[in-house]
């Protein structure tokens, strides 16, 4: 279901700016903000929010590349009173021109479009394409905190980030059964995810020294269920093309 428009939406949205909650740019932030940890895709700002009241020593930058969705999770860090999270409304596509190795400490992305039709796979979060950016961009030691209640999705990143020389830790198919279940921070998709019986699969992936060396590419191979999502589109369309980043 698509989302109503917010009404008076963009000057809503603009008041956010003139109060300094949303950005266009890092040049726009208090001296000493970077470097922050960002969460791409933050939503209505679930975990953003969350995650700035338990860790207020800490900075965070909520991307959001929907304005009305951007403008909700703006709206409440205001009424929060916040003032260790900014909001950009920008699409993960544009990280690296908005940000620079140093600029960032760790990402965090919960629950993205699973880009389910072949022919899509290479906009997927975890594709190896934006698992490079994210390589470029965090220092060594930095993290990839990521979680889904798309199996396939998550196993698909389970290669992806081992192609890309990422260390793996904490990785669970059951969060809610897990350790990690404690210090979870619980979305509200996440809620309906359970809700519908769905798994949440959780992992950490980490940049060391090895992971910055160069891997050879990969070439993607179909599980049995991603061959069977295949559309006819997807066969004209290059007949099981590459999907190399």
């Amino acid at each position: 279901m698509r989302a109503r428009r917010k009404k008076h939406g963009a000057q809503r949205l603009d008041a956010c700016r003139e109060k300094g909650i949303v950005i266009d740019s890092k040049n726009e932030l208090p001296v000493g903000f970077l470097p922050a940890e960002i969460e791409i895709g933050c939503g209505k700002g679930d975990f953003i929010i969350e995650m700035a009241k338990r860790h207020p020593e800490r900075n965070y930058i909520a991307f959001e590349k929907k304005d009305d969705i951007a403008l909700e999770a703006a709206e409440r860090l205001d009424r929060e009173g916040l003032t260790n999270v900014r909001v950009m409304v920008a699409d993960a596509g544009e990280l690296e021109t908005l940000f620079a190795p140093g600029d960032l400490i760790n990402l965090y992305t919960n629950f993205p479009d699973p880009w389910a039709k072949t022919r899509y796979i290479k906009r997927r979060l975890t594709n190896r394409s934006f698992l490079e950016i994210y390589k470029r961009l965090l220092p060594v030691g930095g993290c990839v905190f990521f979680k889904t209640d798309n199996r396939i999705l998550f196993d698909y990143s389970l290669s992806e980030f081992r192609a890309c020389g990422y260390r793996l830790e904490n990785v669970t198919n059951d969060l809610h059964a897990s350790d990690f279940a404690a210090e979870n921070i619980v979305t509200e998709y996440e809620t309906l995810f359970s809700q519908k019986g769905f798994k949440i699969n959780r992992l950490e992936a980490y940049i060391d020294e090895k992971t910055l060396e160069t891997y050879p590419p990969m070439k993607w191979t179909y599980t049995e269920d991603e061959a069977a999502d295949k559309t006819p589109e997807d066969e004209a369309d290059g007949n099981n093309k590459d999907n190399d980043g």
